[in-house]
C-alpha cells in the first residue's frame, strides 16, 4: 500500500485524532536531521520548517507558571506530578512526586535502572500519556485540559521521537517513512517530498531513499527515524536509547548529529540513556529511582557530567 493510499483510508475510515494518537504511540513520529560536516549549510532550509505556534489561542494558560532564573519560562514544566496503575486491589506508583523543569535549549538526560521509571517519565514528558495526579505543561500550556485531537496536533509539531527499535513502517521506503509525519500535519505533497529528500541527504541516505526498512541496516534505520524526527522541525527531539542498537561508529555518528542540533539549531534534546559518551554531552542530568528524582547535576565544558554506578 503507497502512503497516499495509508493516509487516505487513515482520514476516511478512522476517527483522525485517535489513528494519529495510536501511531505516535507505535512509531514516534516527528523528527528532522542536520549532518554535523553540513549543519551550517542547512541552517536556512531547516529555519524555513520552524513550527508555528501550535498552541490554540483559546486554550487557557496558567497564571502560576514558575520563571527560570533566566527570567524565562521553562519550555517544559513537571509539577508534582505523579503516574499509577491498578494492580488488583493496590496501587503501584510508577512515578512520584515528580518536580521537573527544562528549559528552551537544554541538553537533558535521563538516567536510571530498570523499572526507576525514566520511560514512564519520557512518554509524559513526549506528551504520549496524561499523568494521575500533577500538572504538565507544554509551552506553557496544561496539557490536560487539551482536547485529544489538539493534543496530538501539538505534540506533533513540538516534539520528534527517535526510538531504540526505530519503529518505521515496514511497507514503507524511506522517503514515505519521512513524509508521514508531514502528510498528517497536512504539508503540501510536493513540498513534503523536497523536504524528504533533503532530510535523508543531510544523515547521508540519498541513495536509499526508495528502500524498505529491511533494506537497511540498524544505523541507516535510524537515520531514516532521525530524519523523521525533524520532518516538521520540531523545538524538541525526545530520544529514548538512540544508541542502544548501534555499533559504536554509527553511534558516534547519531551523538555528533544530536550535539550539532542542540548546539547550532538550538534543539531541546531530551535523552534517556546508558551511555556514558551521551551523558558527557549534557548540560543537566537527571537521576530517577524508585519513581523519584534521586538528583539533578548540572554540567559544563570545563567540568562535564559522568555516568555514575
Amino acid at each position: 500500500m503507497t502512503l497516499t493510499a495509508i493516509i487516505n483510508t487513515f482520514k476516511t475510515k478512522f476517527n483522525p485524532s485517535k489513528v494519529i494518537n495510536s501511531l505516535e504511540k507505535t512509531v514516534g513520529f516527528y523528527n528532522k536531521s542536520n549532518n554535523s560536516s553540513e549543519v551550517n549549510d542547512s541552517r536556512e532550509n531547516l529555519e524555513s520548517y520552524s513550527h508555528k505556534d501550535p498552541i490554540s489561542e483559546s486554550v487557557e494558560s496558567s497564571s502560576a507558571l514558575n520563571i527560570s532564573k533566566n527570567g524565562v519560562t521553562p519550555l517544559i514544566i513537571l509539577e508534582n506530578v505523579w503516574k499509577t496503575y491498578k494492580m488488583g486491589d493496590s496501587e503501584f506508583a510508577a512515578l512520584a512526586g515528580i518536580n521537573l523543569e527544562i528549559d528552551k535549549g537544554e541538553f537533558l538526560v535521563i538516567l536510571g535502572p530498570s523499572g526507576s521509571g525514566k520511560s514512564t517519565l519520557m512518554n509524559l514528558i513526549g506528551c504520549l500519556d496524561l499523568p494521575s495526579r500533577g500538572t504538565i505543561f507544554l509551552d506553557s500550556k496544561n496539557i490536560a485540559k487539551l482536547a485529544e485531537s489538539e493534543l496530538a496536533r501539538i505534540r506533533g509539531e513540538m516534539i520528534g521521537f527517535i526510538f531504540q527499535s526505530f519503529n518505521l513502517i515496514p511497507t514503507l521506503n524511506s522517503e514515505e517513512n519521512v513524509m508521514l509525519p508531514m502528510e498528517f500535519q497536512e504539508v503540501n505533497m510536493h513540498e513534503g517530498r523536497k523536504r524528504a529528500e533533503y532530510l535523508l541527504g543531510i544523515v547521508g541516505l540519498s541513495d536509499k531513499i526508495q528502500n524498505l526498512p529491511s533494506q537497511l541496516s540498524g544505523g541507516q534505520m535510524q537515520r531514516v527515524a532521525i530524519a523523521r524526527s525533524l520532518a516538521v522541525n520540531p523545538p524538541i527531539i525526545l530520544a529514548d536509547e538512540p544508541t542502544g542498537n548501534l555499533d559504536s561508529k554509527t553511534g558516534y555518528y547519531i551523538l555528533n548529529f544530536l550535539n550539532d542540533l542542540h548546539k547550532k539549531e538550538n534543539k531541546t534534546i531530551i535523552i534517556v540513556t546508558h551511555d556514558v559518551e551521551i551523558v558527557k554531552l549534557a548540560t543537566r542530568v537527571v537521576h530517577i529511582k524508585d519513581g523519584q528524582i534521586e538528583s539533578i547535576e548540572s554540567c559544563t565544558k570545563d567540568h562535564p557530567c559522568e555516568l555514575r554506578e
